[in-house]
């Protein structure tokens, strides 16, 4: 359900060596981030990767008219230094989101006023739900889902942009999110202030070329060291070291960085098994649902009449519109679908997904919405290399899977991922921060041993 280029750079798909001191498993940001740093301090690398592209929940395209569109994780935060740092290092240009102080709500044809007692209502309950998200979590919280809670707010309007604001926050199932998960996102991603902004927030800032030079820079320094089409099916640790078979062929390895999110980690076998509290994360965890569309044209034409084009539509399939359209054009709208109308859309065929979500935009926008020269979408819970988007959530009543994961390793298994970062976690610069968490605690632990020689 994607169309154009996916983000690739010169690597390997060819038989994988045998040996290697540290084998990473993942070529998203996080993996690519840590195999670069372990390279850089002379130790020998490899990079394993199931799917036969690179980047994970990060994915560019190339338009129909040149430009660059991400179809994963987009947004730099204001105050995501490391993913700012990465940019600037590989001459990538950022530039600063197109927005306004208020999203506009349409609900069917209506907009609905920012001073309507439905608007009012929604401030104060975002406002509380802030400053209960500092306070320590009552029992119940844990087994109160945020769907349950919705379902006691006062007010249509009120219920479904709070539902439309959870739904493409954190892609989850509302009836399989519990308050307490809720309060703890909020919380550990800079409140609800910072989660919702834009200017200030963490939808600041994108990147003309698209977060994929990031992944091509990261993955052109490894060279021939990353494969491509590799799934790992098992690791197994014994007195000489790890070993993984692979669907190439076999790897022994010193050390081994999984960053596979845990709900995909029972599509590999591990002997000996992991302990019992990291089998009850990945039980007791699933990926989000979330659909992602990007409409481009020729210009940016809803700016031509003064029109802004960051919305919530409150219709059938909620929706969040962005205009992510790049300084010098063309025109970029940038729809999101969470939970479960995300697979609702799943079962209608490309130009019905397209309508759906476009026509509800006409009494904003114009029918001219409907007529974009690309389109681009996807569909993250459909891709089987990375079960959905954005981040691994907990179930109701799991308190061991709550963000962050905890990474203590697992005698020679070292873990990172988005999903494990002290800061940001889920978005793209934690996982950045996991893969240079790791590469550290990777070096630390072979200077120990005396293993940390020059390739």
């Amino acid at each position: 359900m994607s169309s154009g280029d996916s983000t690739q750079t010169e690597t390997s798909s060819g038989p994988v060596p045998t040996t290697t001191t540290v084998a990473v498993v993942g070529a998203g940001l996080a993996g690519l981030t840590a195999a670069r740093a372990l390279h850089r301090a002379g130790v020998d690398v490899l990079v394993l990767e199931a799917a036969d592209r690179l980047g994970g929940r990060a994915m560019s395209e190339t338009t129909a008219l040149g430009s660059r569109v991400d179809l994963g994780g987009q947004w730099i935060g204001h105050d995501h230094h490391r993913i700012a740092a990465l940019a600037t290092e590989l001459g990538a240009t950022r530039f600063r989101m197109h927005t306004t102080p208020l999203p506009t709500i349409l609900d069917g044809a209506r907009r609905v006023r920012p001073g309507a007692p439905s608007m009012l209502a929604t401030a104060g309950l975002l406002l509380g739900l802030e400053a209960l998200s500092h306070i320590p979590p009552p029992r119940r919280w844990n087994t109160t889902t945020v769907a349950n809670w919705l379902a006691r707010v006062p007010g249509r309007t009120p219920r479904r942009l709070l539902e439309l604001a959870a739904s493409t926050s954190w892609t989850a199932d509302l009836d399989r999110l519990s308050v307490q998960a809720m309060m703890r996102m909020i919380r550990l991603q800079g409140g609800l202030r910072t989660m919702l902004s834009t200017t200030g927030g963490a939808q600041q800032d994108l990147l003309v070329e698209g977060v994929g030079t990031l992944v091509e820079g990261l993955a052109g320094e490894l060279g021939a060291r990353v494969r491509l089409g590799h799934r790992v099916t098992s690791i197994g640790e014994g007195a000489d070291g790890v070993t993984l078979a692979t669907s190439a062929g076999t790897v022994a390895a010193t050390k081994v960085v999984v960053t596979v999110p845990p709900p995909l980690l029972d599509r590999i076998s591990f002997e000996p098994p992991l302990p019992p509290d990291r089998i009850a994360i990945a039980a007791r965890s699933y990926m989000g649902s979330v659909y992602k569309a990007i409409a481009v044209f020729d210009r940016p034409f809803w700016r031509d009449r003064g029109t802004n084009a960051e919305m919530m539509v409150l219709g059938a399939f909620g929706t969040a519109v962005f205009d992510t359209s790049p300084p010098d054009g063309p025109g970029h709208l940038c729809m999101l679908v969470g939970g479960p109308h995300a697979r609702a859309l799943d079962g209608l065929d490309a130009a019905s997904r397209r309508e759906t979500i476009l026509g509800p935009l006409v009494s904003r926008l114009g029918a001219e919405v409907l007529e974009p020269v690309g389109w681009h979408e996807k569909a993250w819970h459909l891709d089987d290399n990375v079960g959905g988007g954005y981040t691994a959530l907990p179930e109701p009543g799991a308190t061991d899977a709550l963000p962050p994961l905890p990474f203590t390793p697992v005698g020679d298994i070292h873990w990172a991922g988005a999903e494990t970062a002290i800061d940001h976690p889920g978005y793209l610069d934690g996982a950045i921060e996991s893969g240079i968490r790791v590469a550290h605690e990777v070096l630390d632990t072979l200077a120990q041993r005396d293993q940390l020689t020059p390739r």
